[in-house]
């Protein structure tokens, strides 16, 4: 099931989602009923107490109504007391993580998320879980703040540097649904864009042990074919030989490169380690320093397998 448009809301896809979307309609009912009543008593003030003859004095005696002054002041005090009593209980289920839920380290940074399984797993910009299963996320940042989103889950949450947060979910179908970032993070920050892919529980299972293992069964050179995809290196660099916001991997292995500071390198294992690693060290000439690092995202057997994948796009 996709997380398409219903009305004027995601498709709830959340055991949450129900409850705050009550929540929602009930005050915007509430609000357009308060607006629609304002406007028309006032219009109806403005024409019954009209000013009828040309230098006449005041329209009317009365200056006060205690029975409409304790009204308007009652009716406004019970919905606040009916939004906030209703609010506040939502707010703790959203909030009180379930004792078996999942839980799943998210990090956010300029501009992809990165989701880590305790079974070994690793994604980049997708979150796999299985379906009717709560899900803890542990969020922090390793740049500035990030904001988590899932609009067909109505979770949000902040993402700090320096501390965590937490939020949780429980996904209600199967399916993709989007993940944003919502908080503006600098350039890229509307290309931080993700997906949750909500799996039946035993092809999650299957896909967990699966994914926990690193490039088992395949040649360094599949693997970081797989990986240039699963880590999203081609949002920046293209197999092509074109420029997008980084260099091409065509015919990059090898090459000799002028760096911003006018000295050159080869590009060689080392350089595609560093470059991985500590991308800020040596910015290449015509380009931004805007690649973050994989440090502690990547571990060795994935680095070697990116350098084998950059090395046979020469061949």
């Amino acid at each position: 099931m996709d997380s398409t448009s219903s009305t004027y809301l995601p498709t709830p896809s959340s055991t949450i989602a129900p409850e705050v979307d009550a929540l929602f309609n009930f005050i915007l009912l509430a609000s357009f009923a308060i607006f629609v009543i304002v406007v028309a008593v006032t219009l109806y003030f403005s024409w019954r107490y009209r000013r009828k003859v040309a230098g006449d004095g005041l329209t009317y005696g009365v200056d006060h109504n205690i029975k409409l002054e304790i009204l308007w002041t009652t009716i406004p005090t019970i919905l606040i007391l009916i939004v906030f009593v209703w609010g506040f209980k939502t707010y703790i289920k959203m909030n009180v993580v379930p004792g078996d839920a999942i839980e799943i380290k998210a990090t956010g940074q300029k501009w992809f998320w990165t989701f880590d399984y305790k079974e070994g797993a690793n994604l980049v910009n997708e979150l796999v879980v299985p379906v009717n299963k709560p899900i803890k996320l542990l969020l922090s940042s390793q740049d500035v703040i990030h904001s988590l989103f899932v609009p067909a889950f109505r979770i949000k949450m902040d993402v700090l540097p320096n501390r965590y947060t937490i939020t949780w979910f429980e996904a209600t179908h199967t399916g993709e649904f989007d993940l944003f970032c919502t908080e503006f993070c600098g350039d890229g920050h509307s290309e931080m864009i993700g997906k949750v892919k909500v799996l039946p529980p035993d092809e999650y299972a299957i896909w967990l042990e699966k994914s926990s293992v690193l490039g088992e069964g395949l040649t360094l050179e599949e693997y970081g074919a797989e990986l240039y995809k699963t880590k999203a290196c081609y949002t920046c660099h293209s197999l092509d030989g074109s420029l997008i916001q980084g260099p091409s991997f065509k015919g990059r292995f090898g090459s000799e490169l002028t760096m911003t500071d006018g000295t050159t390198v080869v590009s060689d294992e080392n350089y595609l380690r560093e470059s991985i690693l500590n991308p800020r060290t040596k910015i290449a000439e015509g380009f931004k320093p805007i690649m973050p690092t994989f440090q502690g995202i990547l571990k060795d057997r994935q680095i070697d397998a990116l350098i084998a994948y950059i090395k046979a796009m020469n061949e």
